[in-house]
């Protein structure tokens, strides 16, 4: 039994690389893709506040475009250093969409 939730993601995906907002599931977050491969992380910088999406990848990593953080796309830490981190979350392309996982509350794991 999964313990994730999938979603699908109703926005259009470019075929080049790209950081946006998208609005999935009550969560803001920015998907990200990068050298081909797609990413989704928590929109907000927790250093300062920023909004991801408003910066951009380098060395596969998310820039904060207020002071610069960096933060893995593959699992969120940050830079050496930085001491904090930023949730990501799973992609998968299937053959009718892009979907991202989001893991389920305990009581509904139950149920």
């Amino acid at each position: 039994m999964s313990h994730l939730n999938w979603i699908k993601v109703n926005d259009n995906i470019p075929d080049d690389d790209f950081v946006k907002e998208i609005k999935l599931d009550g969560k803001k977050l920015c998907l990200v893709k990068d050298h081909g491969k797609l990413y989704a992380v928590e929109n907000s910088c927790p250093h300062a506040g920023g909004i991801l999406s408003g910066g951009w990848c380098k060395n596969g990593n998310i820039i904060c475009p207020i002071h610069r953080w960096e933060y893995s796309l593959e699992n969120g830490r940050g830079a050496s250093g930085q001491g904090d981190y930023v949730n990501t979350y799973p992609v998968e392309v299937r053959n009718d969409g892009t979907y991202i996982g989001f893991e389920k509350s305990f009581w509904k794991r139950l149920f």
